[in-house]
């Protein structure tokens, strides 16, 4: 036989009816939620643009642009012809006689291109370089890139860099300097 079965104290209070579950509730409250955040970010944006666009108002456009016939003197830029003096500065000698490939060789482990550039600073003034460097196959067709700066050269200063190709090439490839960029600009900081 087995055990009777359990009888609630009679001090206890009576069971309730089962509780529901709110997972609609907690659903809809959270969608509800996330479009309202989705809205305010949105309005935020636009009120951001509409201030940044006020920060740079242009004139307004006329509704058709050059209608007026141009009359000498009229312009804001009527002035009298700047004349260059007798005596000009020599002009600069190019950016890609300053730099040169020292070195190119690929990392045997990862089986990376690098070249390694030597600047020196030919102009008559401290100079910042941007050197980019191809990577070619023994076809002549490009397989990587890389790139090297220099920061406030002074002139005849020299410096060396590593220009470092990104992702594996085959054995034999070869580096080419593609483009050079110098810029006048102040000491280092």
């Amino acid at each position: 036989m087995g055990a009777p079965p359990e009888r609630p104290s009679p001090w206890a209070a009576p069971a309730g009816p089962p509780r529901k579950q709110h997972t609609g509730l907690i659903v809809t409250l959270a969608v509800g939620g996330a479009l309202v955040v989705a809205g305010a970010v949105v309005a935020l944006v636009f009120s951001a643009m509409d201030s940044f666009e006020d920060s740079i108002a242009l004139p307004p456009r006329s509704e058709a642009p050059y209608s007026e016939p141009y009359e000498e003197g009229s312009g804001p830029y009527d002035e009298e012809p700047y004349e260059e003096g007798p005596a000009e500065a020599a002009p600069e000698p190019d950016a890609e006689k300053d730099v040169t490939i020292t070195a190119c060789t690929r990392d045997p482990q990862i089986g990376w291109q690098a070249a390694k550039v030597k600047v020196v600073n030919g102009s008559s003034t401290t100079a910042s370089y941007t050197i980019m460097i191809e990577f070619l196959d023994k076809d002549g067709v490009r397989v990587a890139e890389g790139g090297a700066g220099v920061v406030a050269l002074e002139p005849g200063a020299s410096a060396v860099r590593k220009a470092q190709g990104v992702g594996e090439v085959p054995r034999g490839t070869t580096c080419r300097i593609s483009d050079i960029w110098r810029t006048p600009s102040g000491p280092a900081d």
